[in-house]
C-alpha cells in the first residue's frame, strides 16, 4: 500500500476560527467523547513548529531571534499585523500537514486551531462539512480577554505593554472577521460563540454537524 502523507488530514475534523472561542475546550470534549485524537494547534505551534520558524530567518538571512517585540506590538497598527498573520498561515499550515502525516489512527483526528483557515483546509478535506469555525462575539471577546490568563497577560520588555495588548487584542478581532469571510465564502458552518450556551451545549452542536463522520 502506498503511503498517503494527507491521509489523515483528509479524514480529520478540523475547527477553525477566533481567538477565545473555546475551540481548544471543544475538541478535546469531542476527542475524549468519541475516542478521536486531538491535535491542539497553539502547542505544536509554540513548541516544535519554532524550531522551523528559526530555520527558516537563517534560510533567509534573518536574525534567529525573530522580531523585535516593541516594533511588532506596539509600533504595528493592528491591520498590518493582521495582514502579517494571515500571510504567515500558509506556510504554519504546511506543519500542520506535516505534523499530521506522521499520526495514523484508526479513528479521526479532530484539529483545532485559529491557524486552520477554512481557505487552507477545504482544499485537503472531502467535505466542507469536516469543518467548522468558532468566532466569539465582541461582548464575549471582551469578557475571555479580561478573564483568560493567556489573554490578560502583558508583554513583556516593551514601552507600552497596555498599547501592546490592545493592539494584539485589535489584530485577533481582524484575523477571526477574515476567517468568518473565507468560511462564508467556502460554505463551511459558522458557530457564534456568545457565552449563552456552556461548552457541552456547544459540543452538542458541533458533534451535530460532524454526524457521520463521528
Amino acid at each position: 500500500m502506498d503511503f498517503d502523507p494527507l491521509a489523515t488530514a483528509r479524514r480529520a475534523l478540523w475547527i477553525g476560527g477566533g481567538q477565545w472561542a473555546g475551540k481548544t475546550t471543544l475538541a478535546v470534549t469531542l476527542a475524549l467523547r468519541h475516542g478521536l485524537t486531538a491535535y491542539l494547534y497553539d502547542r505544536h505551534d509554540a513548541r516544535g513548529h519554532d524550531d522551523r520558524r528559526i530555520a527558516d530567518r537563517i534560510r533567509r538571512g534573518e536574525s534567529p531571534d525573530g522580531p523585535d517585540p516593541e516594533a511588532t506590538w506596539v509600533a504595528t497598527d493592528p491591520r498590518r499585523m493582521a495582514a502579517e498573520t494571515l500571510a504567515g498561515f500558509p506556510r504554519r499550515f504546511e506543519w500542520v500537514l506535516d505534523d499530521l502525516s506522521a499520526l495514523v489512527s484508526g479513528g479521526r483526528v479532530i484539529a483545532e486551531g485559529w491557524g486552520l483557515r477554512p481557505e487552507l483546509v477545504a482544499p485537503v478535506v472531502g467535505s466542507t462539512r469536516q469543518m467548522v469555525v468558532l468566532v466569539p462575539t465582541p461582548e464575549f471577546r471582551a469578557y475571555q480577554v479580561e478573564r483568560l490568563p493567556r489573554a490578560t497577560a502583558r508583554h513583556p520588555g516593551v514601552s507600552d505593554p497596555e498599547r501592546a495588548r490592545r493592539n494584539r487584542i485589535a489584530r485577533d478581532e481582524l484575523v477571526a472577521a477574515d476567517a468568518v469571510a473565507a468560511a462564508h465564502a467556502l460554505g463551511i458552518r459558522v458557530v457564534e460563540v456568545d457565552g449563552s450556551r456552556d461548552a457541552a451545549a456547544i459540543a452538542a452542536l458541533v458533534t451535530d454537524h460532524f454526524a457521520g463522520y463521528l
